[in-house]
């Protein structure tokens, strides 16, 4: 049985970068994405475009994600994986700081893994949803 924790299947990995992020924990998140990883945030989403690097999607993704909501969590639930394509369907839910207005919308993440790491992310999901908690 291989361990979790050292598992390079690339669900596993994916599985890894979630818990890591529900955690607050950027160090095991980064240790999840390859050097020249390219992590693309819907158009229309608050932090819409590509980042580049581990320390480029936590600072440029994650962090101000903190900044902005409470509670910022991504659920996910359904894998679908191909090689090493893994799509995941999962559920956003957090409250905007700013207007205390709750979000909880689904949203589908497209990842590619090669050697145990994440090299490509794309987000897709209702950016109105998003926005709309955003505002007064």
């Amino acid at each position: 049985m291989t361990d979790f924790a050292a598992s390079t299947a690339p669900a596993d990995v994916v599985r890894r970068q979630y818990l890591a992020s529900a955690a607050g924990d950027l160090e095991a998140l980064r240790a999840t994405l390859a050097p020249d990883v390219e992590w693309t945030e819907m158009a229309g989403f608050p932090l819409a475009g590509t980042y580049r690097t581990p320390d480029g999607v936590t600072s440029g993704v994650m962090e101000k994600l903190g900044e902005d909501w409470d509670d910022w969590t991504a659920h996910d639930d359904t894998y679908v994986v191909d090689g090493e394509n893994v799509v995941v369907l999962a559920r956003y839910t957090a409250t905007h700081k700013a207007t205390g207005k709750p979000v909880d919308v689904r949203v589908a993440h497209h990842f590619v893994v090669r050697g145990g790491h994440i090299v490509r992310f794309e987000q897709f999901t209702d950016t109105a949803l998003v926005r709309d908690a955003m505002t007064t």
